[in-house]
């Protein structure tokens, strides 16, 4: 998953929409971001002191910039979790 801070952020600002292009097919998709994500990726962004370049979600291996969408899947879950939703 390479979603980069620029993706959902515009100096310091989170966007309520956002769009990104597939990697396999290179379709835009956009998605609307609802303001307790909003807020959520604000304090995350703050507090990870991410810059625009940078991604979201971090691997884990030291070779990856980026995050599996196994591993995104995972980090969602976890928020759903802890956020008490189903």
């Amino acid at each position: 998953m390479k979603l980069r801070v620029s993706d959902v952020a515009h100096g310091g600002h989170i966007l309520k929409r956002a769009m990104i292009v597939q990697q396999k097919t290179q379709d835009p998709v956009q998605f609307e971001i609802t303001q307790k994500n909003r807020t959520a990726l604000f304090h995350w962004i703050k507090k990870a002191n991410l810059s625009s370049i940078d991604n979201l979600a971090k691997g884990q291996t030291k070779n990856k910039g980026h995050s599996s969408t196994r591993q995104y899947t995972r980090i969602v879950k976890n928020w759903i979790t802890e956020i008490d939703l189903n």
